[in-house]
């Protein structure tokens, strides 16, 4: 059993209900999606007391189970206008999980701000947060600890940015060594907490949870570990190089960010230019620092993609540096040096800001000529005045899109108001598809085929394998998994759908695995549908068919008429 909160801010009542069997399974990504499409929330102002905020953890969650205790977050995005899913790792889903809660939502607001407690008692404290406000995570993250105990509790976090509603705020989760640094960042979801006066969430850490059968859920922790680490790609790549050594594939290729978009490559490795924003480089530099190159992200984990980035005299700078902000906060603004960049991701994580959004709409303001590429002084006098919210942090808070439009930028690189991620669509096309059309906004983790090479493939081919790709993943975000262990998990559903019948005590088949991702997608694409998106929404800026790529050359081929309405492909 399990159980799920329902709070209501503006009188502080609580409703109770308990879940059992398939009801713990379909969670995450697919709960939000439903939950919001029956409340009937797609016409709602997204930062008004009517958009419900909703949290999910996984079946597994509180648990070993690797990769298994990512916190899902959702609601009627601020920045999209449309359905928003968020998910972040930390130990924010793994208290949750200990203490038997699937979920909550927080309904309303708050008249003042508010701390909200789960107790390990199965009660809840609405605690004054007066003096957290204002102050950045980490201070923040510190004052929490000391009042409720560092080693007992997880924290979800609102930022400063979040507290003013700025829409490139993320919810930022306390890690397993305590730091506010993982993020359910897309989508303005931390603009949304702001608009509740939820300053944080924090839960009491307690001990694993109860399972129907928990000899066989043991065993199928165990289990999945070893496929883990006996895989080819979590060996060689995640936990060798992680997330950062797809800076090294994209920049190859040439479909890495650079200089808002203008060009895939930052340097030419084969011509013997040295490539200093990737893990090639990063990895033995951060090591010999004494940095940790292979860190987990959430406990029992053991892809740990992550990593602890140390400066030279082998002090640590921040947690993690992930390829996504590599690439938008980085090589895209210009950056070539990875310690510079290391010190903005730190003042960016403070914030509790999406990298991505941000790195995006620092790109706009350079385009815009407000600062010049490669300046991270600029940038950092940016992330200054976002943090202390003057006017014009407050508008470059809003995001990349009403950011280029204020300034009546041209080429401003999002889909559905939502800065494009790391994956340029005019190269890595398969992941351009799912960006397009996905409900969520521009966002590569729905759907992502970074390596494919889609030249010679036909639309027919690329919508196929996109909406299996977007399927698993939208599966494994309901389950509260991470898609890092894709490469396991999906030649693997038989054993993962055993687990859950152990877990849930259900008679589940691995059909049941497609199901989930198939519904969550349809769900989805009908919230944005009520809410007013057309096929027109699903187009790509004009400049990613104007302009061609170097060194590749390419354009995009595709146009909204060309994947609009393609989640109507999809099987019973």
């Amino acid at each position: 059993m399990r159980t799920y909160w329902d709070i209501q801010l503006s009188d502080r009542t609580i409703t109770k209900r308990e879940l059992a069997g398939d009801e713990i399974a379909k969670a995450g990504r697919y709960l939000i999606a439903k939950q919001l499409l029956e409340r009937g929330v797609a016409m709602v102002d997204p930062l008004s007391p009517a958009n419900p905020l909703i949290f999910s953890a996984g079946p597994f969650a509180g648990t070993t189970f690797s990769n298994a205790n990512r916190t899902s977050v959702g609601c009627k995005s601020p920045l999209t206008g449309g359905i928003k899913e968020a998910n972040g790792g930390g130990n924010f889903g793994y208290a949750l999980g200990q203490l038997k809660i699937a979920g909550f939502t927080l309904n309303g607001a708050s008249r003042d701000w508010v701390v909200i407690h789960f107790k390990k008692d199965g009660t809840i404290a609405f605690d004054d947060a007066s003096a957290y406000l204002g102050k950045g995570n980490f201070e923040a993250a510190n004052l929490l600890y000391k009042k409720y105990g560092k080693k007992k509790v997880a924290l979800a976090l609102c930022g400063p940015v979040g507290e003013y509603q700025g829409l490139l705020a993320g919810i930022a989760y306390s890690d397993k060594d305590g730091r506010p640094s993982r993020l359910s960042a897309r989508g303005g979801v931390g603009a949304v907490t702001g608009s509740k006066k939820v300053k944080a969430v924090v839960v009491d850490m307690d001990r694993a949870p109860s399972f129907a059968d928990v000899k066989k859920v043991n065993a199928a922790i165990k289990d999945y570990s070893k496929m883990l680490l006996a895989d080819g790609i979590v060996q060689n790549f995640y936990q060798k190089l992680g997330t950062a050594g797809m800076a090294d594939v994209q920049n190859y290729m040439g479909g890495l960010p650079v200089r808002n978009f203008r060009a895939g490559q930052l340097a030419d490795v084969s011509a013997g230019e040295q490539f200093k924003m990737g893990a090639d480089y990063i990895a033995p530099l951060n090591n010999s620092r004494g940095g940790e190159q292979t860190h987990a992200c959430m406990p029992g984990c053991v892809i740990q993609c992550s990593n602890v980035y140390a400066d030279a005299s082998g002090k640590e700078v921040v947690s993690p540096v992930e390829y996504e902000t590599l690439g938008l906060l980085g090589s895209n603004c210009g950056l070539t040096e990875p310690d510079d960049l290391a010190q903005l991701n730190f003042v960016a994580n403070d914030l509790g800001v999406d990298t991505i959004e941000t790195g995006g709409t620092i790109g706009v303001l350079m385009e815009a000529g407000l600062g010049v590429f490669g300046d991270k002084k600029f940038m950092a006098d940016v992330l200054a005045e976002i943090g202390t919210g003057t006017a014009n942090g407050r508008l470059w808070a809003q995001g990349a899109a009403r950011v280029g439009e204020h300034y009546k930028v041209r080429r401003v690189p999002v889909i559905k108001k939502q800065t494009i991620s790391a994956y340029d669509p005019r190269v890595v096309e398969a992941t351009g598809i799912a960006m397009m059309v996905t409900a969520q906004g521009a966002d590569h983790t729905v759907g992502n085929l970074p390596r494919l090479k889609t030249r010679d493939m036909d639309l027919e081919s690329l919508i196929g394998q996109s909406l299996v790709a977007q399927t698993n993943c939208a599966a494994t975000d309901s389950l509260g998994l991470c898609i890092f262990g894709r490469s396991v998990t999906e030649p693997n559903v038989p054993f993962i759908v055993d687990a859950l019948n152990a877990a849930c005590g259900t008679t589940l088949t691995p059909e049941f695995f497609a199901w989930l991702g198939r519904e969550t997608l349809r769900l989805e694409d009908e919230f944005n549908r009520r809410a007013g998106f057309t096929e027109k929404d699903d187009e790509l800026p004009s400049f990613f068919y104007e302009e061609t790529l170097p060194p590749t050359n390419h354009v995009a081929r595709f146009h909204a008429a060309d994947v609009h309405g393609m989640y109507e492909r999809l099987g019973a």
